[in-house]
């Protein structure tokens, strides 16, 4: 059967195999394509979208791992953040991004309470307000839920299969994102916060203090309630 011929309307057929390529050039020419994709989103790419652009056979982690290793000794590295890649500076650079005054401060602002019941519900997810209330030793307002799910770090879970059945909480990937984890798995391990004394077992302790320590920093936690 002949093959039909493209016409000047359609698009050019992308040719992610790159097969007519020497190996060699053709694993540079997808490291490259990987970069110029993780440099041009706003926001970390996904293995689905990385995989559009390389050949069928060719690993992913292989040619992030090959990437990393090009860039050092550079001030930015190739990381996993919330199920996905970006390009992050390196933390030694932070105080001269903060000097130069180039960058946006991309900081979501929290209250104290907020930070606390976020963190609450960060490490016992999927939780209820109820279930949040009992952790911290006091009444969680549905205000500071609204608040939390307006700066889109936490959302509706399933519902719980206590009576009534209320919502619960968990936190999204703009959570993962703003604190730079790549899974739920990057948290410290709650117990030994807990052991080290940088939160209270019982919730009625924990306060700034223990927040500050926690490895995901909090922007701009404001006193207030």
């Amino acid at each position: 059967m002949a093959r039909r011929r493209r016409t000047d309307a359609e698009p050019p057929i992308f040719d992610a195999e790159l097969a007519d390529m020497p190996a060699d050039l053709r694993w540079r020419e997808w490291m490259n394509r990987i970069e110029a994709v993780l440099f041009a989103a706003p926001r970390p790419v996904e293995r689905e979208a990385l995989a559009r652009v390389i050949g069928r056979d060719a690993s992913i982690d292989l040619l992030i791992d090959d990437i990393r290793e090009a860039l050092r000794g550079k001030p930015y590295d190739v990381v996993g953040v919330a199920g996905g890649w970006a390009f992050r500076t390196r933390t030694t650079y932070a105080d001269a991004i903060a000097t130069s005054a180039a960058v946006p401060d991309r900081g979501v602002d929290l209250t104290l309470n907020e930070a606390m019941v976020l963190a609450s519900i960060a490490y016992h997810q999927p939780v209820t307000r109820a279930g949040v209330s009992e952790i911290l030793g006091r009444e969680v307002s549905r205000d500071v839920i609204g608040a939390l799910r307006d700066k889109n770090m936490i959302t509706a879970g399933p519902r719980s299969p206590t009576a009534g059945a209320p919502f619960t909480y968990v936190t999204t990937k703009g959570f993962l994102e703003h604190f730079g984890l790549d899974t739920l798995r990057d948290l410290p391990n709650l117990e030994a916060l807990q052991d080290a004394g940088l939160l209270s077992k019982t919730g009625s302790g924990e306060g700034a203090e223990g927040l500050q320590s926690l490895p995901f920093r909090v922007a701009d936690v404001d006193e207030s309630s």
